[in-house]
């Protein structure tokens, strides 16, 4: 179990926009196989995203890119991201940078050695000896697995301070020279953005984080995750993701609940990860919630795309605007195949 503060929450995109028509005819004429394309063309109309925020403007994705360039770009936008986000989240906690004193970082899209927050510590202020837990590999989980991360953290010390942020920019690993169906579908769905939270333990703060748990299905790697090519990423996508989610989430969140001491009847809503629309009615069905209630996550979906592990912070960040109900579980599914759950409780 863990006790613990959310002093605060902040989001950030990347100026460039791409609105959805305008990708779906980028994709077509840019992927080498047409006939691929106009097969699985109507993914762009009915993914449900209006709109999505990326690191690069248009004509970079026209062009063909390897991992040098492509990294780059990450490096160079997550940098900026990361500044960004945990800036606002640092100043909405009514603290400083010097206040903080360790740092959680998740991002799988792109490799920095140095990690990202050793990278901008000192421009963003933060003192020589913080403490630093960069984690890669989490993809859409990482929202959730790294603020429960900081959480522990805070709570095992209490007094300190921690910086969670996570950074993706899932739009650079798109590959228009793929004949994969999962290259077409990423195509249609990604955006790029990033999340920070303050945590430390006490009463204070805006929310209550109260317990964290995961589920890890075996035999489940290539549901979901990243193949590494030569050219960049390629996305790992089975089109069994949502009657998987469907079937198997239930039993799964009544077990996370379970070790955090409660049931599905104490939860007031679920805020959840929509990885894709038939994603979001999958685990509506699964638990048995009226088609539409989990209109924050359509709404995020609409106007920023998946950006992976940001993604489910930016609907906590509509959620905490509503207002909190009692008790908030907040899920996500990402690589192995796993899905991380996280207790909210309203102050």
């Amino acid at each position: 179990m863990i006790s613990c503060s959310l002093l605060s929450l902040a989001t950030a995109v990347p100026p460039h926009v791409i609105v959805q028509a305008d990708a779906k005819a980028l994709a077509r004429q840019a992927f080498g196989r047409k006939a691929l394309f106009d097969r699985l063309a109507s993914v762009f109309d009915n993914a449900a995203i209006a709109r999505r925020h990326t690191v690069a403007p248009i004509e970079w994705y026209q062009q063909p890119h390897g991992w040098s360039d492509r990294n780059a770009v990450y490096l160079e936008a997550a940098e900026a991201l990361f500044i960004q986000a945990a800036a606002a989240a640092i100043d909405r906690a009514g603290l400083t940078p010097r206040d903080i004193d360790g740092v959680v970082t998740v991002s799988t899209t792109g490799i920095a050695t140095p990690s990202l927050e050793a990278r901008v510590g000192s421009r963003l202020g933060l003192r020589e000896d913080v403490r630093r837990v960069p984690i890669f590999g989490l993809g859409c989980a990482g929202g959730i697995g790294g603020l429960a991360t900081a959480a522990s953290l805070a709570a095992s010390e209490p007094g300190t301070r921690w910086l969670f942020v996570t950074v993706e920019t899932c739009s650079i690993s798109i590959r228009l020279d793929s004949d994969d169906p999962a290259a077409i579908v990423a195509t249609a769905l990604f955006g790029d953005g990033a999340a920070a939270a303050v945590v430390s333990a006490g009463d204070q703060g805006i929310a209550h984080i109260a317990g964290a748990a995961e589920k890890l299905w075996p035999d489940t790697q290539r549901i979901m995750g990243w193949d590494i090519e030569d050219p960049g990423l390629a996305v790992v996508f089975d089109r069994a993701i949502p009657p998987f989610i469907e079937k198997e989430l239930a039993p799964a969140l009544d077990g996370m609940l379970r070790s955090l001491g409660r049931t599905r009847d104490d939860i007031g809503r679920f805020c959840c990860h929509p990885g894709g629309v038939k994603v979001i009615e999958a685990i509506e069905a699964a638990l048995k919630l009226p088609p539409g209630e989990l209109d924050l996550e359509r709404q995020v979906l609409h106007d920023f795309g998946n950006m992976s592990a940001p993604t489910v912070l930016f609907v906590l960040d509509q959620l905490l605007k509503r207002g909190l109900p009692e008790r908030t579980m907040m899920t996500a599914f990402g690589p192995g195949f796993t899905c991380a759950g996280l207790l909210l409780e309203a102050r």
